[in-house]
């Protein structure tokens, strides 16, 4: 189709993610990211020039996640890459002497928040929409606070660490972190985080707070600060 299609995705969460599909593409992916369950699917098309769409297609399909991991160690739209990515072959050159995911955690934020600047430009004139390019972020060396995050995420999933890209608020602020699983910890929340302000790494040992500032633990540990909407 010419027009603009939309895919509108309902999870047992009942969190409704939007998602648009660019014409003439081949294919989209659309994680499942809230586990197994009931999903609605709806398909909408725009209605002329108007900002208005109307359902196409709706099925509602049950759905047995046969790796619980697999939404968040995937590509999909807004954590885009593929093998051959220059994000993909810079994280196994930044994690090849790592020895646990802790280390591989620590070497791709470090490199992220010393190679990549804020754009404020870009922040203020963003449309709807957006999708980052994770390859050219890197290339330019700046984007807004989803692109940091989707980058990370790209790489951290790229060498098999379970990763979350959650968006939501902290207080009125726009706020975006990143969740990640380890066989020693689970999943942690916020391991790296942004505060409206600044990117920053919750302290990689995680079940102690000994060597982390009293500061970054407290705004950590206090799960009122965030609110998560949603998870890619």
């Amino acid at each position: 189709s010419d027009s603009r299609l939309k895919v509108i995705i309902e999870g047992p969460s009942g969190v409704r993610y939007t998602y648009n599909i660019s014409p003439g593409a081949d294919y989209a992916t659309f994680p499942l990211s809230d586990d197994s369950g009931k999903y609605i699917v709806g398909i909408y098309k725009q209605k002329g020039s108007t900002t208005k769409y109307a359902l196409q297609l709706s099925k509602t399909i049950s759905v047995k996640l046969d790796d619980e991991f697999a939404p968040f160690l995937r590509p999909n739209q807004y954590v885009n890459y593929t093998e051959n990515s220059e994000t993909v072959k810079l994280a196994a050159s930044l994690t090849k002497d790592c020895k646990t995911d802790i280390d591989k955690i620590s070497a791709v934020y470090n490199y992220v928040i010393s190679h990549l600047t804020y754009d404020y430009a870009k922040a203020s004139t963003v449309q709807s929409g957006y999708l980052s390019d994770v390859d050219a972020i890197l290339k330019s060396g700046k984007g807004i606070c989803y692109d940091y995050a989707a980058v990370m995420t790209a790489m951290l999933r790229s060498q098999g660490i379970p990763t979350k890209l959650v968006v939501g608020y902290t207080g009125q602020l726009y706020h975006a972190w990143i969740n990640v699983y380890t066989d020693s910890d689970g999943w942690v929340d916020g391991v790296i985080y942004f505060d409206g302000q600044n990117w920053k790494l919750m302290d990689p040992t995680f079940a102690s707070s000994n060597n982390s500032s009293d500061s970054i633990m407290q705004y950590i540990g206090d799960s009122g600060n965030y609110t998560a909407k949603y998870l890619y």
